[in-house]
């Protein structure tokens, strides 16, 4: 028995060691993955995959799609389940919170610096440029993640039915709808996806019904105690439950909720924060954390700091949970024809939601020439530059406080 244990006693070590390399790994892609999540797999790609060979490239690709059909931010769930692969749950969380830390710091203290501002007698026009800045942003969102996955006739229907509902109906209820109908619209044509053989299913059904109770519980607390901390984590791990898409899908559901249906932002601040995450590393969903510090800007700074953790908590969890959940039989999963052909209606009706939330935007700048032609530059930079987004967004600062 000794002599057994004397064997086994250098694995935990060598263990640690490679997930603190790894964790290393994840802290500097948090720190300079710029640009959404397709550059964030192109990153992933190049350290975990060719300098660490954490495992091959077409493991981290299906890695990747799996997250895709999933609600929740993909390049965070993308390096959560990774973590999780390496080490289970526990490197798992660790994982999440590194990946997450930077941006969400960057975005809190973005936050409280607009908040500072304006208890000031100091105008936020110096933000007048990066305001159609991110409308410019959220333009090429749309449009390079439309040319990705609207390829034929049916999906352009879809996506531009998705896009005048959206438009008319500006409502956080609205849009889980729209993605849910542009699923079951597209699940019927199952049979144009190549037929695999099918095995059993085997559910282990721990974290779903963790996912599940998370959301009721918060709704039911938030609506008795009235709470605004509760609500905020009910309200974004709502919208982490129900977003497909990353980011630029995510856009529309926050400005519905938070600026045009509960008025905790107004269209100025939101748009600021929206260029902001443009020029922050790591995910985008950190936008969460800048709504909920200024959600909470009658709290004082225990409360600004309490509403951006809540809101960060609520935004993130729920993708990770479901990811914990769906990861374990998802090899059974998508041998079923009608589950990945649902994916095509699912992006189509993203794109729209997109669209929509960009025309939402652009109407009111319309009137005023300098923001258009502030919009149309920074749709032309990003198209025909390599110049990355958080030099646009410091260059728009700049112009601020100069002009």
């Amino acid at each position: 028995m000794a002599s057994y244990l004397s064997t086994l006693s250098p694995i935990a070590p060598v263990r640690r060691i490679r997930y603190f390399i790894f964790l290393k790994d994840v802290l500097i892609l948090a720190c300079t993955a710029f640009g959404g999540p397709q550059v964030h797999l192109s990153m992933m790609l190049d350290r975990f995959v060719r300098k660490r060979r954490y495992l091959t490239e077409a493991e981290l690709l299906e890695l990747n799609a799996l997250c895709q059909v999933l609600p929740g931010p993909t390049s965070t769930q993308t390096i959560t389940a990774l973590g999780f692969k390496i080490g289970g749950p526990n490197l798992a969380y660790l994982t999440l919170i590194v990946w997450a830390l930077p941006g969400t710091l960057i975005m809190m203290l973005a936050a409280l610096g607009i908040y500072y501002v304006q208890q000031r007698p100091i105008s936020l026009n110096f933000t007048r440029f990066i305001q159609p800045m991110a409308v410019g942003f959220l333009i090429v969102a749309g449009y390079r993640i439309g040319r990705k996955v609207i390829v034929n006739q049916r999906g352009l229907v879809l996506a531009i039915v998705s896009t005048l509902t959206a438009y008319a109906f500006p409502s956080p209820y609205v849009t889980p709808v729209v993605l849910v109908a542009g699923g079951f619209a597209t699940a019927f044509f199952y049979k144009g996806q190549e037929q695999m053989e099918k095995k059993p299913i085997r559910i282990q059904w721990a974290n779903f019904f963790l996912w599940l109770g998370v959301l009721v519980v918060a709704a039911m607390l938030g609506a008795i105690t009235k709470y605004l901390p509760l609500r905020l984590f009910e309200n974004f791990y709502r919208n982490g439950s129900l977003v497909f898409g990353g980011g630029q899908v995510l856009t529309p559901m926050l400005y519905n909720e938070f600026v045009e249906f509960k008025h905790y932002l107004s269209r100025q601040e939101f748009l600021s924060g929206l260029a902001v995450v443009q020029g922050t590393p790591g995910p985008n969903f950190a936008f969460a954390s800048y709504i909920g510090v200024l959600s909470m800007r009658h709290g004082g700074l225990s409360g600004q700091l309490l509403g951006g953790l809540a809101a960060t908590a609520g935004i993130f969890l729920p993708g990770t949970f479901l990811i914990f959940f769906v990861y374990r039989f998802w090899n059974q999963l998508k041998r079923y024809r009608a589950v990945r052909a649902s994916l095509e209606g699912i992006n189509a009706a993203s794109t729209g939601l997109t669209v929509a939330a960009a025309i939402s935007l652009f109407q009111p700048m319309a009137e005023s020439g300098l923001a258009v032609v502030v919009v149309v530059g920074t749709i032309l930079v990003l198209e025909y530059t390599r110049i990355p987004p958080y030099l646009l967004i410091l260059a728009g600062l700049f112009l601020g406080f100069l002009v």
